[in-house]
Parts: C-alpha cells; structure tokens; sequence
C-alpha cells in the first residue's frame, strides 16, 4: 500500500467510516456466499440422489439471493456517497489553500494542471473509492471466511486453495508496478494537455500578434495524440493483467476441482461435499481478482492523490515556477511550445496577396469614420472617430478607463473590425491586406503582456524565432531586462510558471518590451506599458520604452504622465469619441 493511501485513510474520516463498514458488509456477504453454496449443494444433491428439492430449502435459497443482491446495491450506495463526500472535502481543501496562496502561486503551478486536478483530476478517484477500497475490504475477510468453512468441510482441498491462494496478489503486483508506472506517465500527459491548452488561450492575442495561431493547434493536437496513445498502452497493460490473473485463477480452481473430481468417483468424498468444495473454492479467489481488476482502473485515481497532497504541503514560495514540457517543434531540436513567432521582422508580402502591402515605414495609419459595438455594450466604444498618425509620429492617447483607448489599438492591429468606417494603411483597407503580413510589421506590447510557461529567452524570442542567443541578449539589454535576468537560477534558461509567474510586474513588462526590441518593427502599439508598476520600475520601463520608440510610428496608451513627454501629440479617448484637438486632417 502507497504512503499515500495511508494519508487518504488518516486524514479522510469518511474513508475510515467506510473501510468499517465495508468490511463488516464483507462479512455479513461472505456468511450468505457460505450459505448459498450449503443451500445449493444440498438441493443439488437431493435432486440427483432421486428426492425432490423441498420448498423449504427453495425460499431460503430465494432468501439468501435476495439479500445478496440488496447487499451489492447497499455497497454501490455507500460507496457513491463515500465517493462524493470525499472528493468535496479535498476540493474544499484545494480551493482554501489555493484562495490562501493567492492567483501568483495559482499561476506558479499552472492555472491548466491545477483546473484539470481539481475537476477531472479528483473525479478520477471514483474507481478507487467505489471499486477498490471495497474490494479490498472484501479481500481481508472473504478468503478467510471461505477457507475456514472449507477447511471445516474439506481440509484436503482447502490446503490447495491457501497454497495457490497467493499466486493471484503476486502477479498482480508484478503486473500493478508496470501500471502505476503507465498511468502516472498518462496523468502527466493529460495535466500537460490541459496546461499547454488554457496557456495558448490565455495567450491567443498574443500569438496572433505575432502570427503563430495556427501553429499552436499543431501543438495541441499533438499532445492530444500522445495523451492518447499513453491511455492506449495503459489499457493494452491492464487488459494483460486481467489474462494473466483470470489463467492464474482458472488453473488454482481446477488444482481443487479434479482432486475432487477423482475422490468423487473413488467414494472418497460424498456429492454434496463436492458441490459445496467445488461452489466455494472460485469464491475464495473472486476478492483477490476483483482488487486486482480495480487496482488498474485506481491507478489514476492514486497519482492524482498524490499530486492533491503535493499542492496541500507546498509552503514554499518558489522563486520561478516549473516550465512547461518541451514539444516537438521544427528544425533539429525540440521547441518550447510558446516559443514561436511569425518571422523575420518586416518584409515583403507573400505573392499570393491580391493588395500590396504597404511599406510601414512610410505608411500613413487612419480611422475613417470608424464605429465599433462590443455585444455586451449597448453604446458604441468608438463612434464615428476619424484619426491620421503620421509615419514616425508619437501618439498618446489618454483618457478614462472604458473610452475606447484599447479598442483603437485592436482596430491597428486588425483584431476588431469596425461596424462602419474603414482602417486604413496608406491608403488600403486593412480588411484587404494579408493579416500576418502586416503583423510582421507591427509590435504589440499590451498592459498585461502574456508570458508562457517556457523559458525567459524563448520569451523573448517569440518576437523573432530565428534569433539568435546573442540577438535574444541584445534586445534585453535594450530593454533594461539583462540585469534581473541574469541574476535568475538558470539565466536565460529559466522557467517560467504561466503568465510569467515569478517574475514581478515591472519585469514581465521588460520581457515584453525585449520582443519587441527584437522584432524591430517599423509600428509600435503601446498600451499603458506603465501601468500597475512601482516608481523604480516605471522608470526603467519608461527609459527602455524611449529607445523603442524612437524612429518609429507609434501609438501610446497612456494613464501615467510618464511617456507624455516624449510624445509629438496627445489625443483624448472619452465615451467613444476624440477631443477636437485629435482630429488632424488627412
């Protein structure tokens, strides 16, 4: 038994309740098996000895049947009940200490594994506390029930039942080892599955910024395929095992049954004796095969134990969460999952785009009468705005939260598409244009910068996948990021939790402002790049925003007065429209 069944037990009041009352039920069933084989042996008997059944031993056959099978629906019942009542109390004790640690640590363990735990994860145990915990109640008191009786009445055949009697937990343990092993690798895969998928989610703006959206289905489907094959090998396994204990148990029987067989005919045993060896001797071994059988459908219900215990005992504030699993990527190496991007930076566009995409460099960026409704908002968040940003021009724009700040900025990068109105890029619509051609030339930093669970330099190479790790060094450093990241455990190789967990706010946003100081694109979209930091960090993101701004196009959204300065012209966003003096002629 793992340690970890043993904390199950100790710290679940309900389990102890019910490995109690398991086992007494075990009893109270193993007494009518010892009944029912007395009752239909001696029925048996007397018809072939020429008496007829009496009426008397048919009702307490009948008798005996019918408390058997209210016995099997009262075990199914507590066993529901034990089931429900014991995934609640851990669930209650994950949510309190996950609501005690704070959404930081949440993010240090992965916001993918922690859901899938909580949810699949526990729901996993069912086969463990409605299959296994019985069963195993029933095997430390069946067997020996049935063997005394057996002994009682045959002591011949009940030696053979106690010497073959531990062949069946032998294989299944040699066979139990292989599984545990099978199923803790499928858990992982599954934890990893549902990690990387609420990660890619979580991030799909950012990916789509850079281009990389159609890459991470890839990426899901392949480790949706390995979580499968994983769940295919561990049933291929546990059906084995059922072989192998089912020969094992056949062959045990037929050592009792042809002994019995030959002293029949000999008249060296009477028929009902047997009957009532030969009704026994399978029951003595049915516990241990049915724990074997549940023990490979618990396998997963055990790992998953596990892992509930080890987010219970972690105090430990960890510096830098566990990365993320590396997947299969292109080239000759493995790739991180999120350490992809679209590209070399701006370039031309692909021949198969019917409109020439414009030169980002030079291109003038205009809202022409734009007007855009979100579903859950009944006024517009733009209405009828109309805008010019120059090539090379600094724009801030400042107002209320809720005016439409970030809505312009989605409009520039084509994630929202205006309901009236036109974006233009020199001229051309942006609905015409090849969306990742001109995402190629644009560099998004939004307020909450998306993080994932990879690697610092992997990151930061998002801006640019070919980079090299001179390129990735270059753009920290211009980014004020080099410092903090070379004081990290492991440099630039170190993981990182989701959403960059364990780093602080004013860095996450240096190692969104190094991807963009690697992409080196000719637009920059800036939304509050300053918000929610400390005074020192403000300032060091304010100096690294400067040197990213400057000889490009860019749009800044902006609470803090920090960057106004350094802006040519400031815009106010209220209620969806632009103060008068945002309006610059064509």
């Amino acid at each position: 038994m793992k340690p970890v069944e043993h904390r199950l037990r100790r710290e679940l009041q309900v389990l102890r309740h019910h490995l109690t009352t398991s086992a007494g039920l075990a009893l109270l069933g193993a007494g009518l098996v010892v009944g029912q084989a007395g009752l239909l042996a001696g029925l048996l008997a007397d018809g072939f000895a020429g008496r007829g059944p009496r009426a008397t031993g048919l009702a307490a056959l009948g008798t005996v049947l019918a408390l058997r099978a209210l016995l099997a629906w009262a075990r199914g019942a507590l066993a529901q009940r034990t089931a429900a009542e014991a995934k609640r109390v851990l669930r209650d004790r994950l949510a309190e200490r996950l609501r005690r640690t704070g959404p930081r640590r949440l993010a240090a363990r992965r916001h993918g594994e922690t859901v899938t735990l909580v949810t699949r994860g526990l729901d996993a145990l069912d086969p463990y506390l409605t299959g296994y915990l019985p069963t195993m109640a029933a095997t430390a008191v069946v067997p020996l029930v049935v063997v005394g009786w057996l002994w009682w009445t045959d002591w011949s055949s009940a030696l053979i039942v106690v010497i073959t009697l531990p062949l069946i937990p032998v294989f299944g343990a040699l066979v139990g080892m292989h599984t545990a092993r099978r199923t803790a690798r499928q858990w992982r895969l599954l934890a990893r599955l549902g990690g990387h998928f609420l990660d890619v989610v979580a991030g799909l703006p950012t990916l789509r910024a850079f281009g990389r959206e159609h890459h991470q289905s890839g990426v899901v489907r392949e480790m949706a395929d390995a979580h499968r094959r994983a769940t295919m090998r561990t049933l291929r396994v546990a059906f084995l095992s059922s072989l192998v204990l089912e020969t094992v148990a056949t062959l045990s029987v037929a050592l009792v049954a042809v002994p019995v067989g030959l002293r029949l005919l000999a008249d060296d045993l009477d028929l009902r004796t047997a009957l009532v060896v030969l009704f026994l001797a399978p029951e003595a071994y049915l516990p241990l095969r049915a724990a074997a059988a549940a023990f490979h459908d618990s396998a997963e219900g055990i790992t998953v134990a596990e892992r509930v215990f080890a987010v219970l005992d972690d105090e430990e504030e960890p510096t830098v969460a566990g990365a993320s699993a590396v997947l299969p990527g292109p080239g000759p190496g493995p790739v991180p999952a999120a350490a992809v991007g679209p590209g070399p930076g701006p370039g031309p566009c692909p021949v198969t785009v019917p409109v020439p995409c414009p030169d980002a460099r030079t291109a003038r960026l205009r809202l022409d009468g734009v007007t855009v409704h979100h579903p859950d908002r009944a006024a517009p968040a733009l209405d009828a705005v109309s805008l010019t940003v120059h090539p090379g021009e600094h724009l801030a724009l400042v107002g209320p939260s809720g005016a439409g700040k970030s809505t312009l900025l989605a409009l520039f990068l084509g994630f929202v598409t205006p309901g009236a109105g036109r974006v233009l890029v020199d001229g051309t619509d942006l609905a015409a244009l090849d969306p990742e051609a001109w995402l190629a030339q644009v560099a998004w930093v939004p307020q909450r910068p998306h993080l994932f669970a990879t690697t610092v330099a992997d990151n930061i190479r998002l801006g640019r996948p070919d980079a090299t790790d001179a390129d990735v060094r270059a753009a920290a450093r211009a980014a004020c990021a080099d410092g903090f990241v070379d004081a990290l455990p492991q440099g630039y190789a170190t993981p990182l939790g989701e959403h960059g967990a364990g780093l602080s706010a004013g860095q996450r946003q240096r190692i969104a402002l190094a991807r963009a100081f690697l992409k080196d694109a000719p637009v920059l979209l800036l939304d509050e790049p300053t918000a929610h930091l400390d005074p020192e960090s403000e300032a060091t993101v304010t100096r690294a925003t400067v040197d990213l701004m400057r000889g490009r196009t860019a749009i800044v959204v902006a609470h803090r007065t920090s960057l106004l300065p350094y802006t040519d012209r400031t815009v106010t966003v209220r209620a969806g429209v632009l103060a008068a003096d945002g309006l610059v002629p064509a």
